[in-house]
């Protein structure tokens, strides 16, 4: 793609630019530009609402321009607040370090890993004195922080706003002095972290990095933005079988988005099957997708895997977990990781929603009384075989 070209569908499927005519100009510069991005370690798993930004991250890299991945592992300690309602429980540095070791290899199947640095802000926060903390915090006023609309919220509302989160704007916002950014990328959700660090850049002599944001991918729940911890999303880095089944659950609503967001398609690839055949768009979507993250060698098998089990099917090949004569079904079902909680488990067991071996089961209390191997189902979709010992 041109200059242009990449200007056009960037700014095309942008929600705001803070410049558009800068954005542009720094383009045509014939510089290499340093472009920023920042993750949050808190959840070490990417998904399709990340790669929304990264994949026009991938365009600026191929006109040769180079992408700086931020892990947060030093703001992780105190946790972003953005569209918070509390005060949300600080992960150690130890922690923060543990959540990032997949980060690099989930986002290389995006960039250009010959193209992309990844840093931790640890390396230039955990080195200021408390004097360079004072002067940063000096570069900001209270009333420009509480015009943040969770601050103010919680505010209002007389929730503790602990001093710590006040400074996390300036703390990312720094992320781009340390790296003297020239453009940096990132969600919705970031716009007021992001535009700190456009002013504080100013303030410490720096040319002002230019701010471009995206809309947040709503989740497979169709409402909510899509997140791990809302069980919502489509990882990046799931199998190609797990990721087919998420696609074709996508709300036939927001298939469009999706389309535009997340895929390499024309639109006139996908518009009109939209429009007049939803499942077959489905199909295109979801082998496009598998296709982007695993390989078209990998479409075929999770295809057939999905219409076996949307057929009433059992999967051949299921992951396995071991249990013991005497262990509750909603035992299993927590250890298998189809049910988050016992609690989760026992809900959905008297809902109906569990079969053992294609029989629906309604008793939370029901255990295994006979050593063998054991199908156990949640909905249509979801099976593991369970070893009783």
């Amino acid at each position: 793609m041109t200059v242009q070209q990449v200007y056009e569908n960037i700014t095309r499927d942008a929600v705001s630019i803070y410049s558009a005519e800068g954005f542009l100009e720094k383009l045509k510069s014939g510089r290499k530009l340093r472009i920023k991005m920042g993750a949050d370690p808190s959840r070490p798993d990417l998904h399709l609402g990340h790669s929304v930004a990264l994949r026009k991250l991938r365009m600026l890299q191929d006109l040769g321009h180079e992408i700086v991945f931020i892990i947060g592992d030093f703001t992780a300690m105190i946790g972003d607040p953005s569209g918070k309602s509390k005060t949300r429980v600080p992960l150690t540095f130890e922690q923060t370090r543990k959540n990032s070791l997949s980060y690099y290899e989930q986002v290389i199947k995006i960039l250009d890993k010959d193209k992309t640095v990844i840093a931790y802000n640890s390396e230039w926060l955990s080195k200021m004195s408390f004097e360079d903390v004072l002067q940063l915090a000096g570069k900001y006023t209270l009333a420009r922080i509480m015009e943040r609309d969770d601050f103010s919220k919680r505010f209002r509302e007389n929730a503790p706003i602990g001093l710590h989160e006040i400074f996390y704007p300036l703390m990312q916002g720094y992320d781009s002095v340390a790296i003297n950014a020239d453009i940096e990328i990132g969600g919705t959700d970031q716009t007021f972290n992001l535009l700190v660090g456009r002013e504080l850049q100013r303030d410490y002599g720096q040319e002002a990095q230019e701010v471009i944001t995206f809309p947040l991918l709503p989740g497979l729940d169709g409402v909510e933005k899509m997140s791990k911890s809302l069980d919502n999303y489509i990882g990046i880095d799931e199998a190609p079988e797990i990721m087919y089944e998420k696609c074709m659950k996508v709300p036939d609503h927001l298939l469009l988005t999706y389309f535009k967001l997340t895929t390499d398609l024309d639109e006139s690839e996908y518009a009109e099957l939209v429009e007049k055949d939803i499942r077959a768009a489905h199909f295109l979507y979801a082998e496009a997708i598998v296709k982007l993250y695993h390989g078209a060698e990998a479409v075929a098998a999770a295809a057939e895997r999905y219409k076996n089990v949307a057929s009433g099917g059992i999967p051949d090949e299921l992951e396995a977990f071991d249990c013991k004569v005497g262990d509750r079904v909603i035992d299993a079902l927590k250890v298998s990781g189809l049910a988050p909680s016992t609690s989760e488990a026992r809900r959905l067991v008297t809902g109906g929603g569990i079969k053992l071996n294609g029989e629906q089961i309604k008793d939370p209390n029901l255990n295994f009384t006979e050593t063998g191997e054991y199908t156990l189902s949640r909905g249509k979709n979801k099976f593991v075989k369970i070893i009783v010992k």
